[in-house]
This record gives C-alpha cells, structure tokens and sequence, in this order.
C-alpha cells in the first residue's frame, strides 16, 4: 500500500522554499513549526493509508481487488493534497529517505540540511506515523493491536526497492528541471499506480511502515517484515538518487523551462 511518500525535497530541511513562477519566495519557517508540519502530514498520511483500508475491508469484504482501488485511490489523492498544503511549510518530506536524500544532495551547501535538523524531521515523521495509525484505529473502533500480516518475500522487498526508487527519480526529476509545482500531484499519481503495479503495494516510505505495524487491519505490516522493508525502501533511495544524479545532474530554476 502507500508509500509514502513520500513528499518533495522542494523545501531543504534549512533552505528557503522554492516557489511556483511569479510567487513570491517564502521565509524558512522555525524548526518546530517545519517538525509539526512533518509529524502532521506523515500522520494524516498514515490516518488516510489505514482508515481507508478498514474502510475498503468493511464495504468491499468479499473483493480484494476493490479493496485495493478504493485503498489506493485514497491514498493517491490525500497525499497529494498533503504535500501541496504542506509544502511550502516543511517540504513535505513526509519519508525518512525523503529526508535523508535531501540531506545527500545539500550538505555541501551553506543552507543545506544540519543533520540535527534532518534527525527532527526523521523523529517527528515517525512519532506522526504512529499517531496516525493509532487515530485510524480509533475512528474505525478497531482494537490497537500489533499487525501479524506478514509481508516480507523476495519479491514484495525487491518491489519496495523499485517503488522507492521511482519515488525519488520522480522527486528529484521534477525539482531539477524547474517543475516544483507539479510534484505534489505526480507524487501522487506515482503512489496510486505503484500500488497496482508493485508486488508489496508500494510502502516506499520507513516512517509509513513503522506506523503501519500498529494496526492488525487491512494495512497492517508484522514487525518481522519491518526491518527488511525498511532496508530495501533505503537501498532504492540510494538508487533513485544515482539515477537523478545521472540523469539530471544540475537543478534548473523554477522559471526555467525543461
């Protein structure tokens, strides 16, 4: 299921937000308010992942496959409104590999990402993860249980490499050929395909499959499958950013045309 996404790395963890054509540019907001926003939105994001999987299991029990659409539409449309409300605050980061990525390709830079800043984001994304199962749980009257779906096979883990690294490829591919405005859907859109055409329904995200652990519903994720999921959702980070590297390897402006 989702991943999560998944957010842009159009705001660095410590540099000025880049905006759309003819905006004006905004000022970095204060640390704590970038780290609610990044609690907040993973939150929401997993509220949406989960609650919308107790949903599809209660009105659709007898079709999985319906099951799936109605999961991963929610998802693909939540998260891109998530991102474009959030965005210019954080970064809507909303992924440690997000976060993690972002701090690869700016801690050159004077405004780069501290790594105390990229620590902040990763914790509150976590801790938000978690809450928003929790708050699922809660809205559907579902007990808070540990989930025993276990999802770890070669096949579900080499589709978590591929859906991360899409992810990113898609990220960074936009941003550095001047389309930030554009992530916010394509990351969606992204999401709601790789749900369909990935073996593990596209987690792609750590803080996403932790606090899908806390849910024994239609979402949920064992513990044992957690680790190795979080493992190759790193290595296709690592990929998806040597692929952009490669393939654009300079940032053009936002008003700059590809």
């Amino acid at each position: 299921m989702s991943g999560p996404v998944s957010g842009p790395v159009s705001a660095p963890v410590s540099a000025p937000v880049t905006a759309p054509r003819g905006a004006p540019v905004s000022v970095r907001a204060e640390l704590w308010r970038r780290v609610l926003g990044e609690a907040l939105g993973t939150g929401l994001l997993v509220a949406i992942v989960v609650g919308s999987g107790i949903a599809a299991a209660n009105l659709s029990p007898d079709d999985v496959g319906l099951q799936l659409l109605e999961n991963s539409t929610a998802t693909a449309l939540g998260l891109a409104v998530l991102i474009a409300v959030l965005g210019p605050l954080s970064g809507a980061h909303f992924n440690p590999v997000v976060t993690l990525v972002d701090w690869v390709l700016g801690r050159r830079e004077p405004a780069g990402a501290r790594l105390g800043d990229v620590a902040a984001y990763i914790a509150a994304q976590v801790t938000g993860g978690i809450g928003g199962a929790l708050l699922a749980n809660v809205m559907f009257g579902e007990p808070t249980a540990i989930a025993t779906t276990d999802r770890a096979s070669g096949a579900a883990l080499l589709a978590e490499v591929v859906a991360t690294a899409g992810l990113v490829l898609v990220i960074l591919g936009l941003l550095r050929t001047g389309r930030d405005a554009l992530v916010a859907p394509a990351v969606g859109a992204y999401i709601g395909a790789a749900y369909w055409f990935t073996s593990s329904t596209s987690f792609a995200n750590p803080a996403v499959t932790v606090g899908r652990m806390f849910s024994d519903t239609f979402a949920g994720i064992a513990p044992g499958s957690v680790l190795p999921f979080v493992l190759a959702q790193l290595a296709g980070g690592a990929i998806g950013l040597g692929l952009a590297a490669a393939l654009y390897p300079t940032r053009r402006s936002a008003t700059t045309q590809p």
